[in-house]
């Protein structure tokens, strides 16, 4: 999905087939809490796409998981990709009736030109009654360059009229 301003009316950027007013929008905006650990891995991915980066700070587990987040990087994360979907690949517990869960997810995205896939296990814990993330492990993946590559002795893109690799393409 393009980074845009998501209607109500439209469909959720998370994948559900649910529009966003009836999926994440109420979670987003603190009239519902998520009532999964899918749920809230759901609403944290669409929070990147709309650029809800208090959201996504404020579902982190309190204490030293909090003091780890660079809001910097996670806006510039944010703002400078363009969001394609996410995929749930597996949930394991994290049901309205449990206090841990975990949700095995990909989030596609290009950044650069380069479209990406970040596939994490992420962990969630219930604390309150409030589902909140506590820790990813982020699975490696195969980057793919979208669009053709430039060749060494290829015009630079930039317009300087030199060679690509006595421009931007020089070490």
């Amino acid at each position: 999905m393009e980074n845009e301003t998501v209607k109500s009316t439209d469909q959720c950027p998370c994948g559900s087939g649910k529009s966003f007013g009836d999926c994440c929008s109420p979670i987003l905006s603190g009239a519902e809490k998520a009532k999964t650990a899918e749920a809230l891995m759901r609403a944290r991915y669409t929070a990147y796409v709309v650029h809800n980066i208090d959201f996504i700070i404020n579902t982190c587990e309190a204490g030293e998981k909090i003091a780890e987040i660079d809001r910097k990087a996670t806006e510039d994360w944010s703002n400078k990709s363009v969001w394609h979907g996410l995929k749930v690949l597996r949930t394991e517990k994290g049901g309205e009736n449990d206090d841990e869960g975990i949700v095995e997810f990909e989030a596609t995205y290009t950044q650069k030109n380069i479209r990406d896939v970040h596939h994490e296990i992420g962990g969630f814990k219930k604390i309150n009654g409030e589902w909140f993330y506590s820790e990813g492990m982020v699975r490696p993946t195969t980057v793919v360059r979208e669009g053709k590559k430039i060749g060494r002795n290829e015009p630079c893109p930039c317009g300087s009229g030199k060679k690509y690799k006595n421009c931007c393409g020089k070490n």
